[in-house]
């Protein structure tokens, strides 16, 4: 399962509202090779279903990943932060060992 924070359900909601973003519109998230750790997220917006992959929903919102990804993925949990610290979706990843300091990339 790949889960969705309360923060991160209402800004995607917000998006929605605002029509940047169709009401047939999912988030598509994948690993793909790269950063300083070695892996790195890869979040979108998509409407258009790939054979083999593996959605989940939570909160209302969907979620869809390729089978390769949510090996890397399992249980991890995307955030939403609009401090001073950093604005955007982040990922709250049980299975990363290491993480690079900019919270891009991460290892297992």
């Amino acid at each position: 399962m790949i889960y969705i924070s309360d923060k991160a359900k209402q800004k995607v909601d917000a998006l929605r509202a605002e029509g940047t973003i169709g009401e047939d519109f999912f988030l598509r998230v994948s690993v793909v090779g790269g950063g300083c750790s070695g892996l790195s997220y890869k979040l979108e917006f998509d409407n258009v279903d790939k054979p083999k992959d593996q959605v989940f929903e939570d909160k209302g919102i969907k979620v869809v990943t390729d089978i390769k990804s949510f090996l890397y993925l399992c249980n991890t949990t995307l955030e939403f932060s609009d401090g001073l610290n950093g604005k955007g979706f982040y990922f709250n990843n049980p299975n990363a060992s290491r993480t690079c300091g900019c919270g891009e990339s991460f290892a297992v």
